[in-house]
């Protein structure tokens, strides 16, 4: 369960702006503040199953666009190998001290850096 509302967090993250309001508003109720069917229906003066039927076409609507983009999964990847980068590159610092190259120093600094900030974005 843990991973299915990651991943729907992860879903409404990425694309939740394509979302009507109420269906942003119902699926934030129930993902991000965990609230049960029941407590929005009552809230909203609706039914349980008319609140059920707006959140499963919001995540039906989420995951096409994720099918279709892949953006999550880029993401996902993107971060790996900016970590892999940035750890080359402290791995390329070390190994200088041996040979002392100011330039090669500095350039590694440079792409540990850089990947470093690109991961925070």
């Amino acid at each position: 369960m843990k991973s299915q509302a990651y991943r729907m967090a992860l879903l409404f993250d990425f694309y939740g702006d394509v979302l009507t309001e109420r269906q942003k508003e119902f699926y934030d109720l129930y993902y991000n503040e965990d609230l049960s069917l029941s407590e929005i229906a009552e809230n909203s003066g609706i039914t349980r199953q008319g609140v059920r039927d707006v959140i499963v076409r919001a995540e039906g609507i989420l995951s096409d666009l994720e099918d279709k983009t892949g953006l999550i999964r880029r993401f996902h990847s993107m971060r790996k190998q900016l970590a892999q980068i940035q750890s080359q590159a402290e791995e390329l610092i070390k190994l200088n001290g041996k040979y002392d190259d100011p330039e090669l120093d500095r350039l590694a600094r440079e792409i540990a850096e850089t990947a470093q900030a690109l991961q925070k974005e």
